[in-house]
């Protein structure tokens, strides 16, 4: 099944992939875009195009595990995201992902300068290579 992870930003949407065995995550692209609307127009041609067929959606809780102001943007773009497209949307635990790309770009010696325009797309890595493990575990 090809499934779509996302790291949505306020500016910069990070957009990753996975192979059809849901082994591998990739990232596909970073769409710069504020209003949601588009982002949402833009997602879904991006489904169509790729044949997507499940969406997770990075879910930014609190680090004690509660919903913050973010959290709540999140679950109304997964609403906006879920009216236009027939696909499922799962909210996905994305805590310490960000920072986690992050490291990873520091641990490979790439300066901050060169990696900020990639750090949105190997976060919606993160979060989709999270979540697969979880379903490989759960099997």
């Amino acid at each position: 099944m090809i499934i779509m992870g996302i790291d949505l930003g306020d500016a910069r949407t990070g957009i990753s992939l996975c192979d059809k065995n849901e082994i591998l995550t990739y990232p596909l692209c970073t769409i710069e875009e504020k209003n949601k609307n588009k982002l949402v127009e833009k997602i879904s041609n991006l489904l169509c195009e790729k044949s997507v067929e499940l969406v997770v959606l990075g879910y930014p809780k609190n680090m004690n595990g509660s919903i913050g102001e973010r959290a709540k943007i999140v679950s109304k773009f997964k609403i906006s995201l879920q009216k236009k497209i027939k696909i499922d949307v799962i909210l996905w635990d994305e805590r310490l992902t960000t920072v986690s790309a992050q490291r990873n770009f520091a641990d490979a010696n790439i300066k901050s300068k060169k990696y900020k325009k990639n750090i949105d797309s190997a976060s919606a890595c993160l979060i989709l290579q999270n979540y697969l493990d979880f379903r490989h575990f759960k099997k």
